[in-house]
């Protein structure tokens, strides 16, 4: 039985996928590397640890990847945080889960400043029972990390007893490894079959699509 869903948010919430590429790209840039920004882009989802070792050698991460980090970090405050805008509906999805009486967390590899923004964003920093963002593990997505943590913050015994949502094979890996079932959204620009070859098991277009189709939804 479904107690609890476990959304992502990046890509899934607010609308930033684009955003976080580009600014991957111009950090990237600045240190003198230049890299498609599709490439960057099939990469969004993960966290900034899993990300650098894609792009760079051991010996780039070692000569500036902390200066990257904090370049990166700054950059997306500075020029991107302040754009960010949630996607259609996302409140009123998490009052039918709440009226459903299912519990909601949401497990992000942002920081937890920007997790305030994007529930600020919206609308939702009243319906969330826990919330767990880089600060809280040692391995960002497609580790499993943050999905083990939103499960003990949600007090479940079991990954059946919650499913996720997200909107990227990132998402997917990690929802996987840690044996829970993941709802997709097309929002973060994966391709259906991408979501699906990741281990997704359903897919709507946002969170306004899967609002309405609740009622026939995993959620249900």
């Amino acid at each position: 039985m479904i107690r609890a869903v476990i959304f992502d948010v990046d890509g899934t919430l607010v609308d930033t996928t684009a955003m976080h590429a580009s600014a991957w790209y111009e950090s990237f840039e600045y240190f003198g590397r230049i890299f498609p920004i599709e490439k960057i882009r099939s990469q969004i989802g993960k966290g900034g640890d899993q990300l650098k070792p894609v792009f760079l050698s051991e010996n780039e991460l070692a000569a500036f990847g902390s200066d990257l980090d904090r370049y990166r970090r700054e950059h997306w405050k500075r020029n991107y945080l302040h754009r960010v805008k949630a996607f259609p509906k996302v409140r009123e999805l998490f009052q039918r889960i709440r009226n459903d009486g299912k519990s909601i967390a949401l497990a992000t590899s942002s920081h937890e400043e920007d997790l305030v923004v994007y529930e600020n964003a919206a609308h939702i920093g009243d319906l969330v029972d826990g919330k767990v963002t880089a600060s809280n593990v040692a391995h960002s997505k497609p580790a499993p990390d943050v999905f083990l943590v939103a499960l003990e913050q949600l007090d479940l015994m079991s990954s059946k007893e919650a499913i996720v949502v997200g909107d990227s094979p990132h998402d997917a890996a990690a929802a996987t490894a840690t044996g829970l079932l993941m709802i997709g959204v097309r929002t973060g620009g994966y391709s259906d079959k991408e979501l699906l070859m990741a281990g997704v098991r359903e897919i709507y277009n946002d969170p306004s699509d899967l609002l309405d189709h609740y009622d026939s939804s995993l959620l249900a």
